[in-house]
């Protein structure tokens, strides 16, 4: 104990000086402050102790703020401790995949084992646990929003950034996963025919899942994802000068460190009230990332070019003079309406309880509207209707009628490209086992399709 403390009647807490009597801070630790606080609140009732008595008197009241202070850390640390074994139980339900409605029986049983052991101090401490049902839910709710928040980051430019853990396998990891599936019905021999994403790893002749079957002399046909296929078709289009100023100018606005840019750029969007609020950012790995895309800055390619030249810095004027040259606006157009026509296809031949004879209506379909497409194009004046973008751009040049009618050859190239890829059976050339298969499936189809309630209106034989 100091001669101020037994003097001025205070002591120190986290390095300030504390009244023990009002538990409060004293703002200035001077002696003069010390000497008047003690005067003003405490010299009426503690002026008569002097000595060892003032000496004895000052001991308590510290003892007392110390016992005051564990009594209050001692709660909160008990009770933390409640909470972080709730949640410990629940991770362990969780894992375990177990009913939520267990951890009350934990909870009992946690209880007993301390009876049983004789430390009823550690049974209360059990009891004060929650693992009721419903807080065992939340518990669970709680871990998967840290987990998901601990993952998921935002990059400068605002973008939601979702790090996910994958782990690297091989070819023969796959290979030897799928032979011990098989190995339950009868082995490779019982495999009638197989069905892959169309990956290399699945592709390949010799290091590929499909090369990998050879030694085992597997017979059966290997049939690859027909989806992929589609979208290789849609990358013999000659536009990459299109996307790389799309992808460029986006990146300009939305890339790197950007977020002031970014956020500029949709204030202003909102501001001139346009059709779209942002732009999308583009990559190859999403097949219909290039429409969605390309459909969002033709939108706003009158409005590209003026953020560019009053808000970036950097000179961007060879880009604004290119967003207003017809030529390339035809070419933009034209690929935004054709990447939008294959996006489509590219729905259609996604989802569930779709058979081959489903993919190959859907492709059939395509290659018609192809050749009327290419119908369209070949007369003197282009009929766009299939082609709202490559119409609108007419209607503001209309001097770009030529450079529209070119896009005849390249809607030919895709339909030539589509058919040499594979993605249609020619029923000439096909098995007469293939085509029985085909016909009845067709024809079942038909049924199901065609099958209406007669009525006077009908000739009856139409019906089949």
């Amino acid at each position: 104990m100091t001669k101020w403390e037994e003097e001025y009647l205070f002591t120190e807490f986290k390095g300030k000086p504390m009244c023990p009597v009002l538990l409060g801070d004293i703002i200035c630790p001077e002696r003069l402050q010390l000497k008047s606080t003690l005067q003003q609140m405490h010299k009426v009732k503690y002026e008569k102790y002097t000595g060892a008595a003032r000496a004895a008197v000052v001991a308590d009241l510290k003892s007392k703020v110390g016992k005051q202070q564990h009594f209050f850390t001692k709660a909160t640390t008990s009770q933390e401790s409640a909470i972080t074994a709730s949640y410990d139980v629940a991770l362990e339900l969780a894992r375990a995949k177990k009913p939520l409605s267990d951890g009350e029986v934990v909870k009992r049983c946690a209880v007993k084992m301390a009876k049983a052991f004789g430390d009823n101090n550690i049974a209360k401490n059990f009891e004060t646990v929650s693992l009721s049902r419903r807080t065992v839910t939340r518990r669970i709710f709680d871990i998967h929003g840290h987990v998901h928040v601990k993952m998921k980051q935002y990059s400068v430019t605002d973008v939601s950034q979702l790090l996910v853990f994958g782990e690297k396998f091989a070819t023969s990891d796959i290979f030897n996963a799928v032979t011990s599936a098989v190995g339950e019905y009868g082995g490779f021999e019982s495999c009638q025919l197989f069905v892959t994403d169309g990956a290399p790893a699945m592709q390949g002749r010799h290091r590929g899942f499909a090369g990998l079957l050879r030694p085992k002399r597997v017979n059966c046909p290997i049939l690859h994802c027909i989806i992929h296929q589609e979208a290789l078709c849609a990358k013999t289009l000659n536009f990459g000068h299109v996307m790389d100023l799309v992808t460029k100018v986006t990146n300009i606005i939305r890339g790197g460190n950007r977020s002031l840019c970014h956020r500029r750029f949709i204030t202003f969007l909102d501001e001139v009230d346009a059709e779209y609020g942002d732009l999308q950012l583009h990559t190859d790995i999403r097949w219909m990332s290039r429409g969605k895309c390309l459909e969002r800055f033709f939108a706003l390619r009158s409005e590209i070019p003026v953020f560019l030249e009053n808000s970036i810095s950097s000179d961007t004027r060879a880009y604004c003079v290119k967003l207003k040259d017809t030529q390339f606006l035809c070419d933009m157009a034209f690929l935004t309406d054709i990447s939008a026509h294959l996006n489509h296809l590219n729905t259609l031949l996604q989802g569930k309880d779709q058979t081959v004879c489903d993919l190959y209506s859907h492709m059939t379909a395509f290659q018609c509207k192809l050749g009327l497409f290419i119908d369209g194009f070949s007369s003197p004046r282009a009929n766009l209707a299939h082609f709202p973008a490559c119409d609108e751009i007419r209607k503001e040049s209309p001097r770009c009628e030529k450079q529209i009618q070119k896009y005849k050859a390249d809607l030919e190239k895709l339909q030539t490209q589509l058919s040499q890829n594979a993605l249609l059976l020619d029923l000439q050339c096909s098995s007469a086992c293939l085509q029985h298969s085909l016909f009845t499936s067709l024809l079942l189809r038909s049924k199901h399709t065609f099958h209406v309630k007669p009525d006077t209106h009908f000739c009856q034989g139409f019906f089949v």
